[in-house]
């Protein structure tokens, strides 16, 4: 074969080749492009309802016109209610969460005044707490909290011979500890534990008998949860 042949069949060869692959760039790819990662949506809202029994540990320091009742005493009567909490989170950690309910309480003497009825008053302690979320741990999910609470007394009620009874509206702290264990994604249940630190002012007919009244009860609750 003459050089010139060889050169005339190289150069067929060569075009065949491009022609090919240009033909080959041309048709559409069969390889699929990598799946978007599906993103889990996050909602900051959660509520939960309780069941809760509200146990005060009382003490009182109380007078009788201007003068202290030695061994004067009071008991609370311990109560369970319903209980509505709202919480808001910041980040998967931090939330801050909102108690909202009201209990009934009567008031006996102790002590000295064992015996005695002194009235009765409920009490609206709308609570605001500050609270830390652990992570990491499957669907149990405990956490820790503080806050301020603020307690509104109302319909209050003099009994066993006395004409008034008063507790005056106060500031007290919390603190708190509690877990939700989540049964899915939205819905959990929750027990939850308490502290507030309350001490009112009282009077009884019209000041006659006067002096602070420390409640500071446990509030234990266990309820439903429901994440948003």
């Amino acid at each position: 074969m003459s050089r010139t042949i060889r050169l005339s069949v190289c150069a067929a060869l060569l075009a065949g080749t491009a022609l090919t692959s240009a033909q080959a760039a041309d048709l559409p790819s069969t390889k699929k492009a990598p799946l978007a990662p599906i993103l889990t949506q996050w909602s900051p809202w959660m509520i939960r309802g309780r069941a809760l029994v509200v146990v005060p540990q009382e003490d009182a320091r109380l007078k009788l016109g201007g003068a202290p009742i030695v061994g004067g005493d009071v008991n609370i009567s311990n109560s369970v209610v319903p209980e509505l909490d709202i919480s808001y989170f910041f980040t998967q950690n931090i939330a801050v969460e909102l108690v909202l309910g009201v209990t009934p309480h009567n008031v006996k003497g102790a002590g000295t005044l064992a015996g005695t009825r002194i009235g009765s008053a409920w009490l609206l302690p709308p609570t605001l707490m500050l609270q830390y979320h652990f992570t990491g741990l499957g669907a149990f999910k405990p956490y820790v909290g503080a806050g301020v609470n603020y307690t509104v007394f109302f319909n209050e009620k003099a009994k066993g011979g006395f004409t008034s009874f008063d507790l005056q509206n106060t500031f007290g702290l919390a603190l708190q500890v509690g877990f939700d264990y989540m049964l899915n994604e939205h819905w959990g249940i929750n027990f939850d534990v308490k502290k507030i630190f309350l001490e009112p002012k009282v009077k009884v007919n019209n000041g006659l008998i006067s002096g602070k009244v420390k409640i500071d009860p446990w509030l234990i609750g266990t309820g439903i949860t429901y994440r948003f």
